[in-house]
């Protein structure tokens, strides 16, 4: 018996059977999972406290905006005005300082300095906690090297102050500046300094007209994420100063551990979220200002 074979069966013989290519989401499940197990379960638990009430007599639970108000007045209201105002003064320092440093790596010829400098703002940006706290007792603290070595105590130097947390704070800062601004000096194109020399503009007038403008964006976007780094910094100061600078973050601390009322543990809460809502204002401005600046770099 003879089989007889069509065209259409040669041809589906022939080629290649095609795979079936699975949907490109799922392919972000896990992440998304991971996402709201490690973020989305915290802040319905922070939501669901700063709006629950607990009845210290009868012990009843109800919903209200009680830790909320609580949350924004008396010593609570100035910590966290003491920490906005911490964290813009450090924004607005490491920034300065920050610029011409990652501007002479930028413009250095030697890679050598270049690659010892980004790795070590690498290091130093993450560089923080009960080990740096301790750096600056041991050096700059009322009985450090340094201290007594310069006779810092007799001219009114004192680190457990605001100034001396600024100082400590722009440790780890600069450097993140430094990270967070080299990228896009490094977008500054050589041809747009030689149009503005060739027209007749001095240094100072490049950098007013060109350069600046361009690198506006950026500086922006490093001011706001200085900003969140120092609001949110907590084990530093707190092993540092304690309770002698008021920032929120150590009430939280103070709040949860009942160090001085028990029973608020949802103003905590609450404290959490006038911080979030603060993170969040800070993101909706860094975000924006990153996508302007990859556009004109990417000009």
């Amino acid at each position: 018996m003879t089989a007889t074979l069509t065209r259409a069966d040669v041809v589906s013989a022939a080629s290649p059977k095609r795979r079936r290519r699975a949907p490109g989401w799922l392919a972000v499940v896990p992440l998304l999972a991971f996402t709201a197990v490690a973020f989305g379960v915290p802040a319905l638990a922070m939501l669901n406290g700063a709006f629950t009430v607990k009845d210290q007599v009868s012990g009843a639970t109800s919903y209200s905006t009680a830790n909320l108000t609580r949350s924004l007045d008396g010593a609570y209201l100035t910590a966290l005005v003491g920490s906005v105002k911490l964290s813009a003064v450090c924004a607005v320092l490491g920034a300065l300082l920050g610029l011409p440093i990652a501007q002479a790596v930028v413009t250095s010829r030697s890679r050598a300095l270049r690659e010892a400098v980004l790795t070590a703002s690498g290091v130093l940006a993450n560089f923080g906690g009960v080990p740096l706290a301790f750096a600056f007792v041991a050096t700059l603290g009322n009985a450090g090297v340094l201290t007594r070595h310069l006779g810092l105590g007799e001219k009114g130097w004192n680190l457990y102050s605001f100034g001396g947390l600024v100082l400590v704070y722009l440790y780890f800062l600069i450097p993140l500046m430094v990270l967070t601004i080299t990228p896009a000096l490094e977008g500054l194109r050589t041809q747009w300094r030689e149009a503005a020399r060739n027209n007749g503009a001095t240094g100072a007038q490049y950098w007013r007209h060109v350069a600046l403008p361009v690198l506006a964006p950026s500086l922006l976007g490093g001011l706001v994420l200085l900003f969140g780094s120092a609001f949110a910094a907590y084990a530093t100061a707190a092993a540092m100063v304690g309770s002698s600078v008021p920032l929120v973050t150590l009430q939280i601390a103070d709040a949860i551990s009942g160090n001085v009322l028990v029973g608020q543990e949802n103003v905590a809460l609450a404290l959490s979220l006038d911080m979030v809502l603060v993170a969040g204002v800070v993101m909706a401005v860094y975000l924006p200002l990153q996508r302007r600046s990859a556009r004109w770099l990417d000009a």
